[in-house]
């Protein structure tokens, strides 16, 4: 098992989750670090407290590098069904249409 003390976890974990929250500490949710609270305060062993801190510590990054990764290499992402058909027309070299407005 880790050698990796719980405190180093508690604040690695809640660095993940500020990194992976886009909203200001002030508007955050503070429901996950109510949870963690209460789980430290209702667990019963320190290794299992250390699992589940550093498996949910990995499973934050790799969703946040994930997303990364996405932005990165797929640059139609995020993007409306408008802006993605006239990003994927230029980039094989062609224009959309301007389309019909009745007035």
């Amino acid at each position: 098992m880790s050698t990796t003390p719980i405190p180093h976890l508690y604040r690695s974990l809640l660095r993940e989750l500020r990194l992976a929250s886009r909203l200001s500490r002030t508007k955050r949710n503070p429901a996950p670090i109510v949870q963690l609270r209460s789980l430290v305060a209702s667990s019963s062993s320190a290794e299992s407290l250390a699992k589940t801190f550093l498996e949910t510590r990995d499973f934050l990054r790799a969703s946040r590098i994930h997303g990364e990764l996405l932005k990165r290499y797929n640059p139609i992402h995020g993007m409306s069904e408008e802006e993605r058909i006239v990003a994927t027309a230029n980039r094989v070299g062609l224009n959309t249409p301007i389309e019909y407005k009745k007035e």
